[in-house]
Order: C-alpha cells, then structure tokens, then sequence
C-alpha cells in the first residue's frame, strides 16, 4: 500500500514584478487502489498540483509537505521521484527528437527498476499494451510524440502509466482534446492500470465525461488555489449540473 500525502502546500511561481501564489494550503491524501478526481474552473491550481508533484522547476514550493510513504518527496530529485512510484501524465506532452518509443519505455523501464526487463517478455508486454490501446505497432519505432495527433500523444502517456507500473499516478488533463473513442481506450488504460497494480489515481480534469469511464472514489473541487469542497461520486454529478459559480463566488467573499 501506497500513501501520498500533501499537506499545507502552498506553490508559487515567477510572474512579471514578483511573484504568485498559486496554491494556498492543499490538503490531500492519495492511497493505493483509490481514484481522486481533482475539478475545478481554469486558473484554479490542478495543474499547478501536478507538477509540483513531478518536480517542475518553475514552481516553487514555500510552504507545506509532500510524502509518499513518509519519504520527502520535496526534497527528491525528479527521476528519484519516478523511482519512488510517481507518475505524470502530461496535459501537453513534448516531442522528443531522436529517442523512439521503444527506446525510450525500455530506458525508463530499465531506470526505474535498477535492471533491464528481459527482452523477450518486454517485447511481448509492449505489443499487448499496444493492441490494448489501439496503437499501431509501427508507432513504436517513431520518435516519441514527435508527429503525433493529441490522442495519440495522451494513448502513449497511457502506455507507459501500464508498463512502468507506478505506485501514485497523477493524470493531468488526460481526457482534453480527445473524442468519444480515444477517451474510452484511454479510459480503459487507466482502468487495467488500476486492476492489475492496484495504482492510487489522481485524475484532473474540467469536465465528469471521463468520470463516466473512470469510476472517482472521491471528488474534489478545486477553486482560487484550495480545495473547496470535498465527496464522492455523487459531488461530480452536482458540478456537471450547477458548475462553479457558486465557489468562485464564496472564493471572492
């Protein structure tokens, strides 16, 4: 069993004259085999979250702690963070000239596990992600994301959330900019993801959608930074409904 736990966390990154604070004491806590869906209007702080989590260099923690199983993820540094069981999948993935697919999951593979995956069994566990995830084997031998479409490029983040197994997996916008079929294949990732490792799921996102797929254990609305409200599967159902106004409102007060 997993735990991530954030506590009092305020981030604040460099603007123009100064700086600003985005996140302004998050309070959360991530255990194994449970989904947390983080919603909230734009500029509210999910993305924010994310990448503090992974380590971004743009931004700054002040206050507060990380942990994951009582270890400082804070003070780790990125690839000892996804040593230690953190995913991120990007929002905005980058191209990477020059490094294939394959190259590319078996090197991470290898880093995260201290020893290179036997061939035979690797090759064979790609493909069926692959196929799983309705991706073209030819893909693997592309370079990574370069050329890719937005679904593709969010099916390929999807594939190594399932081959690299982590412990805590944190899915940024994972949903944006794809139709109907993609984001039930992604979803369907996701989900064997969550059968087969028992990963604790921090899923961001605008929209309930994806929640219709991916089944959220808890549920919490983001707004100026906190987090406003917290429930189950039932709280997503009244967003889609009433949406964020009347937390925007409180916000301002």
């Amino acid at each position: 069993m997993a735990t991530l736990e954030i506590r009092d966390l305020h981030v604040s990154v460099d603007v123009e004259g100064g700086t600003k604070e985005i996140l302004k004491g998050v309070n959360l806590t991530v255990r194994s085999g449970e989904t947390h869906a983080i919603m909230g209007p734009n500029g509210s702080g999910k993305s924010t979250l994310a990448y503090s989590i992974a380590g971004h260099p743009k931004y700054t923690v002040t206050s507060g702690t990380v942990t994951l199983d009582g270890e400082d993820v804070l003070a780790m540094a990125i690839d000892e963070r996804a040593r230690a069981g953190l995913f991120l999948a990007m929002q905005y993935p980058v191209e990477v000239p020059g490094v294939t697919v394959s190259n590319f999951l078996r090197t991470a593979k290898t880093a995260i596990d201290g020893e290179a995956p036997k061939l035979r069994t690797w090759v064979k566990d790609v493909k069926g992600a692959m196929e799983h995830l309705r991706m073209d084997p030819a893909f693997a031998e592309r370079n990574v994301n370069e050329g890719f479409s937005g679904g593709e490029k969010k099916r390929h983040e999807i594939l190594q959330m399932e081959l690299l197994q982590p412990q805590i997996a944190v899915l940024d916008e994972t949903d944006s900019g794809l139709d109907v079929d993609a984001l039930r294949i992604v979803s369907e990732g996701v989900n064997r993801a969550k059968e087969s490792t028992d990963v604790g799921v921090l899923l961001i996102t605008h929209y309930t959608r994806i929640l219709q797929y991916i089944k959220p254990d808890f549920v919490h609305v983001f707004v100026d930074g906190r987090v406003a409200e917290e429930g189950g599967p039932e709280l997503a159902d009244r967003l889609e409904a009433e949406g964020y106004d009347r937390y925007v409102t409180a916000a301002k007060a």
